[in-house]
């Protein structure tokens, strides 16, 4: 899969960003010569923990039989130590229907172990960047 970003209108800073069928917008703050017009690369980061935890919740609710009607997942940004190397990401889940404590129990174990969460703590990420 190819995912494509591209100056909506240059010199302005909004992109368009394009995976597969899908179209997506990203902008800077007015601080860095932006509009903020769409979220920002950070916002991005942010919110595909926030989607891969819902997602995975609803996946395994589904596959279990577990009557998950609603995941809500909050993700707070801490990135006040970020150019020292620490990057904080809080956390905050809700799930609605008629839940068990063990259900709600193993709904928050299973989105520990998101894809996204394992990649972000587990993985060494390699980009390898070259000139078109």
């Amino acid at each position: 899969m190819t995912i494509r970003s591209t100056n909506e209108s240059p010199p302005q800073f909004r992109q368009v960003v394009s995976i597969d069928a899908h179209t997506l917008h990203a902008d800077v703050s007015g601080a860095l010569g932006g509009t903020a017009s769409a979220p920002g690369p950070h916002d991005l980061f942010d919110a595909s923990l926030a989607t891969c935890k819902a997602l995975t919740a609803c996946v395994f609710a589904k596959s279990r039989g577990i009557a998950l009607e609603r995941v809500t997942v909050e993700v707070e940004r801490d990135d006040s130590q970020e150019r020292q190397g620490t990057y904080v990401l809080s956390v905050k889940l809700a799930f609605e229907g008629a839940l068990t404590d063990a259900d709600k129990h193993k709904l928050h174990e299973t989105v520990l172990r998101c894809p996204i969460h394992k990649l972000m703590t587990t993985s060494t990420v390699e980009i390898r960047q070259s000139l078109a």
